[in-house]
């Protein structure tokens, strides 16, 4: 007799699931989703104290989220989410999302201000539990810092899936419970320039090209054409200005190079020395001659990361109106092998006339580099920040936690260090000791050899030290970003895929060097 009715009772509540799932069916696609967040509270285990924001919506449904919290079980760890539904007639999904404690603020161990990125994270991973659920709308609590609430939303939303029939819902996003709208624009404007650099990172070699890159940059800057300058250089002008080393690896390749520059004029005053910004544009490295391993190649087509985050920045701080002139610089081609590509052993000639032992050609990155660094010095910029995904080196040394910086001037390196506190997308500073000058500077045919003395001793260092010599400027750095090309989990809130770093750190950068420029 028990058996028969627990059967009944099974096949009871069986039903009534369904029809209620049945029923809220059609709203699917038009139903809202709302991200909250919780603080650790201190000294009490698995406690909770909700931010200003969970804490009216709580009040709003009587204290019924509260309610459902504590029912939910242990507390809510940093970075974990619980999803309620039916909570709230307005949001038939709500995630609520772990901010860790509320007292977290710039570490020095880490490098980071670990508030920030503690709800950068939380927001991300709420937000992504809601586009699974399908839920095409979300609202975000501002967690106490609405941009880097807007920063986790755009950029955990992210995905690169245009060549796919089958899409992830497309999810908009506004801020909750705030009035600091300002500060979540703010915050988009910086996660979408990041998500641009992942964009053209992602996309696949056939479809960037040099000349598609540029393309795209060009259209992207459209919108601010009133205070920004295009020029997209054909392979003749690039030969009218010697630019032999770019050149030497252009030419193995069908696709013709483009040398790309853009001027954004932000400041005020016309007169203002600008900030030089030059990219690694390689869109897709084969190695050349010296051709790489088949394992992994794909992933080659993100060697012009360097290009992507700078063209991205400026992009972003055109965006933002920042107060502040910019130049980028962007040579932009492809390493491939052919009948007329550089030869190991091969001597060519860099701009500024110093000749290079081309050793080995899939050390490129260093040789289109040189050419742009020494066009760059024609600006009288107030500082020269290189960017490239230069040497595996860099990411066997510092892996994915820290873009390495090589610089000649602390001034630079401290503000580079104090955007990316802020960004949590950080630096770290390297060595440019003579040691290392003197392996590129030994070289059997000509001033310069493209690869360290021994090989692959401090190959991310002397990759450096060959940069230097073509740099007579007071205040440059150069920022080896391979390591931090792609993410796989490490930053939780990117997705699996190329990465986009350090862009957020540029235009912070830019954004706190804005002021001093204007003092000078």
């Amino acid at each position: 007799t028990m058996l028969v009715v627990r059967k009944a009772v099974q096949s009871a509540v069986r039903k009534n699931i369904n029809r209620s799932f049945s029923a809220s069916r059609p709203h699917l696609k038009e139903r809202n989703g709302l991200v909250l967040g919780v603080f650790e509270k201190e000294g009490d285990e698995g406690a909770l104290h909700l931010t200003e924001s969970a804490a009216r919506f709580d009040q709003s449904v009587c204290g019924k989220l509260s309610e459902l919290l504590h029912i939910a079980g242990p507390g809510l760890k940093k970075g974990k989410n619980r999803i309620f539904y039916g909570i709230h007639q307005d949001f038939p999904c709500v995630a609520v999302v772990g901010l860790g404690k509320s007292d977290s603020g710039v570490c020095g161990a880490e490098n980071w201000d670990a508030g920030k990125e503690n709800i950068r994270h939380a927001v991300s991973v709420g937000c992504r539990s809601l586009q699974e659920l399908e839920v095409s709308h979300v609202e975000v609590d501002g967690c106490g810092d609405p941009q880097s609430a807007a920063e986790g939303a755009v950029l955990g939303l992210f995905n690169y899936d245009q060549l796919k029939s089958k899409k992830k819902i497309k999810v908009t996003t506004q801020l909750h419970g705030s009035s600091d709208v300002d500060c979540w624009k703010k915050g988009v404007v910086y996660g979408e320039g990041q998500n641009l650099a992942r964009f053209l990172m992602e996309a696949p070699a056939n479809h960037i090209t040099p000349t598609a890159f540029a393309s795209t940059i060009e259209e992207k800057l459209a919108p601010h054409a009133e205070r920004v300058t295009i020029s997209k250089r054909s392979q003749a002008w690039i030969e009218e200005q010697q630019m032999g080393a770019f050149l030497s690896v252009a030419k193995g390749s069908e696709e013709p190079p483009v040398f790309l520059e853009l001027h954004y004029n932000g400041s005020p005053d016309s007169k203002q020395p600008p900030l030089l910004l030059v990219g690694k544009g390689i869109t897709f490295d084969s190695g050349g001659i010296s051709l790489k391993p088949s394992v992994s190649m794909d992933a080659m087509r993100a060697d012009m990361g360097g290009a992507a985050t700078v063209c991205a920045s400026i992009v972003t701080a055109a965006a933002l109106n920042l107060p502040v002139n910019i130049i980028g610089l962007a040579p932009l081609c492809e390493n491939m092998p052919s009948g007329k590509a550089t030869k190991p052993g091969d001597v060519v000639r860099a701009k500024n006339g110093k000749t290079i032992q081309v050793d080995n050609t899939d050390a490129e990155g260093r040789l289109i580099l040189a050419d742009a660094l020494c066009y760059a010095h024609a600006f009288h910029p107030k500082a020269i920040v290189n960017v490239a995904t230069l040497t595996g080196a860099m990411d066997v040394a510092l892996g994915s936690a820290a873009t390495g910086v090589f610089t000649n001037s602390d001034w630079l390196w401290e503000q580079l260090h104090k955007a990316s506190v802020v960004t949590g997308d950080r630096v770290w500073r390297m060595p440019l000791f003579q040691h290392y000058s003197k392996q590129v500077t030994d070289s059997q045919l000509a001033d310069l050899n493209n690869i360290g003395k021994y090989s692959r001793s401090g190959g991310a260092c002397t990759a450096a030290a060959f940069l230097r010599e073509f740099v007579t400027a007071p205040h440059w750095a150069h920022l080896d970003i391979a390591g931090v090309m792609s993410n796989k989990d490490e930053i939780p809130y990117l997705r699996k895929g190329m990465s986009g770093r350090p862009t957020r750190t540029l235009v912070e950068f830019a954004a706190k060097l804005a002021p001093q420029l204007l003092r000078t």
